[in-house]
């Protein structure tokens, strides 16, 4: 039973997170709260671990969450759950758009779209900001405390080196997984 609601739950966010892998974030953290399969913590492990791994990061959060909830089937069914959609629709799409590409109203859905995919990623990345850098339950009691200074600065850090140098995205992760490490045993954060 557990394995037809995997395939449902990420069936569902593979139909409806429209704009990548990002977009999934919130559905993610509906089948969290919803199931209990993984914990705000995991979901932060999950992003990543996603991030940092080659492929779509929607199929690596699936991947991810199956594999934790269900072992290697689990992680199987949850990511061809998330790439049924696309495939149904790309057919489907393909097999209409070519005749439809130019309709307004055609038109005007891509237009509509493209500010929900816009939200949808501002509010995961809005979400991974509160879970990473701010134990949002500290903020009334130790303002301060609240935030993850290390994480704080080591972020404003990583932007203005990939500002600055523009080198590839891997080595800015193999840079702050390094950092965590040593962070880790110095035991600079929490």
């Amino acid at each position: 039973m557990i394995l037809v609601r995997l395939f449902f739950e990420f069936f569902k966010a593979g139909l409806f997170a429209v704009g990548g892998g990002l977009a999934t974030l919130p559905f993610l953290q509906e089948i969290s709260q919803k199931t209990g399969w993984f914990t705000q913590n995991d979901l932060m492990d999950l992003i990543a671990i996603s991030e940092s791994t080659p492929g779509a990061i929607g199929v690596n959060a699936a991947t991810y969450a199956g594999f934790h909830t269900y072992g290697v089937i689990g992680g199987i069914v949850a990511t061809f759950g998330l790439v049924c959609p696309s495939v149904i629709v790309i057919i489907l799409v393909s097999k209409v758009l070519e005749r439809f590409k130019e309709s307004d109203l055609v038109q005007h859905i891509f237009y509509g779209l493209r500010p929900a995919s816009t939200g949808l990623i501002a509010a995961a990345g809005f979400s991974v900001v509160l879970a990473t850098l701010v134990q949002v339950t500290e903020l009334g009691e130790n303002f301060v405390g609240a935030f993850n200074w290390f994480g704080i600065v080591l972020a404003v850090i990583l932007y203005w080196a990939i500002k600055k140098f523009n080198k590839h995205p891997v080595l800015y992760i193999l840079a702050s997984a390094v950092i965590g490490i040593v962070a880790g045993y110095l035991h600079l954060f929490g």
